[in-house]
């Protein structure tokens, strides 16, 4: 179950099939790092090393999975071998090593470290809801978001997608929830949220298990702060953080919809993410659907 998303919108209908991804995103297969390569990005299976489909498709969704290998160096390993290396030469032939040497030195140093670093490697799964013209992907970061998205846009050649696009301030509604004590539609205020001084964007009060409407965050707001990140729950089936930016985070569903996803078959992995899709993306669309009308999604019409 994806534990974030950073959501897109298609900007295009999505005409692909789950046999023309697969051959497309085949050209990109994962590959472990070289000798000298310092990481490398490419396809899996998201459903796991023994599966050979580079898509998983239900619901009009297909659910990819990028695999990331990097070799771990550190910059201060290498600085220190190059310090003692500079070291070596300067006490040896008692001169001082200009820059452009320390520069081939340092370069040296890493081709011959990178073969002996240890290798670390991470999955990130993304879906493409064709259905209502999504593209969520499981990243907390935007850097991490992006990295998969030029991935796709490299696999097929174009993915015309742009990020969510408010036209009423988020931090202005979300404050305007927090003050009232009640959020709009089917959303409802949990026990967390982040505000942040819109003058100084160091002046920032982060609460969790707190009761939303104290005295001290009612101070808090009619001292200027705003309201830039906000738990609440969907529904009663999904709980989240919503970002300013409209990402979501620390998603979490109903303990009752967590047993439903129980197919009775631990070993069928195909039908528990099957299950899991449906579940992710039907109640997705329907949130975001939501957003949509609360905060003018430019793009996108209340459904």
């Amino acid at each position: 179950m994806f534990k974030n998303a950073k959501v897109y919108r298609l900007s295009a209908p999505f005409e692909w099939d789950q046999m023309q991804l697969h051959e497309r995103l085949g050209a990109h297969r994962f590959r472990p790092c070289g000798p000298q390569e310092v990481a490398t990005l490419g396809w899996t299976a998201p459903l796991g090393a023994n599966a050979e489909m580079l898509v998983h498709a239900v619901n009009d969704c297909f659910l990819v999975a990028a695999r990331r290998q990097e070799r771990l160096l550190p910059g201060s390993v290498l600085s220190e071998a190059l310090a003692e290396k500079v070291a070596d030469i300067e006490q040896a032939e008692m001169r001082e090593v200009p820059r452009r040497e320390r520069t081939r030195l340092r370069e040296d140093l890493l081709n011959e470290m990178l073969p002996r670093a240890f290798t670390r490697s991470r999955v990130v799964r993304a879906y493409i809801d064709a259905k209502a013209g999504w593209a969520v992907v499981d990243a907390s970061s935007d850097k991490v978001a992006e990295e998969i998205l030029s991935l796709l846009r490299k696999s097929l050649d174009s993915l015309p997608v742009k990020p969510l696009t408010p036209t009423v301030p988020v931090d202005e509604r979300l404050s305007g929830w927090v003050a009232a004590g009640v959020a709009d539609g089917d959303l409802v205020l949990e026990d967390q949220c982040v505000l942040r001084d819109p003058e100084d964007s160091r002046a920032v009060v982060r609460c969790r298990g707190q009761d939303l409407g104290a005295p001290e965050i009612r101070n808090h707001l009619d001292a200027g702060k705003r309201v830039v990140a906000l738990g609440l729950s969907w529904n009663e089936r999904l709980s989240l953080l919503l970002e300013e930016d409209l990402s979501l985070k620390r998603l979490r569903f109903a303990d009752e919809l967590i047993d439903e996803l129980d197919t009775g078959d631990a070993e069928d992995e195909g039908a528990r993410l099957d299950a899991e899709l449906m579940l992710l993306s039907g109640e997705l669309r329907a949130l975001l659907a939501g957003l949509a009308e609360a905060f003018r999604v430019e793009g996108l019409e209340p459904r």
